[in-house]
């Protein structure tokens, strides 16, 4: 089939009106007053209508714990010294370089 009718930008932009994006409605929550989801729980303290249904501390302690066992993993491993190295010489070309420049530095380069 060939097409019969060329869709002009009046029509194509008719047809995507409907496509635009709302913004989500937010409340304040009743205990710790951060904002959240409309009929969601509250991101910051767990609880939704007053009912505790996440034990936030509990989360942060189980994150923290997983943390502290990932960096301990990472600590062990042989290639942790040549990256600390690095850094130590990128940091030492960062102080030179927030200072001005006089001849002995500019020789060195």
């Amino acid at each position: 089939m060939t097409v019969r009718m060329r869709a002009t930008r009046s029509h194509t932009g008719n047809r995507r009106s409907h496509h635009g994006l709302i913004a989500p409605r937010l409340s304040t929550c009743a205990d710790c007053g951060e904002m959240h989801i409309r009929h969601h729980i509250c991101n910051n303290c767990g609880k939704y209508r007053g009912r505790t249904i996440i034990d936030m501390a509990a989360q942060i302690e189980k994150k923290e714990k997983k943390a502290k066992a990932k960096r301990a993993a990472l600590g062990a491993s042989p290639g942790r010294e040549e990256k600390s190295e690095q850094k130590e010489e990128d940091t030492t070309l960062k102080e030179v370089s927030k200072r001005p420049l006089d001849a002995t530095d500019l020789s060195k380069k």
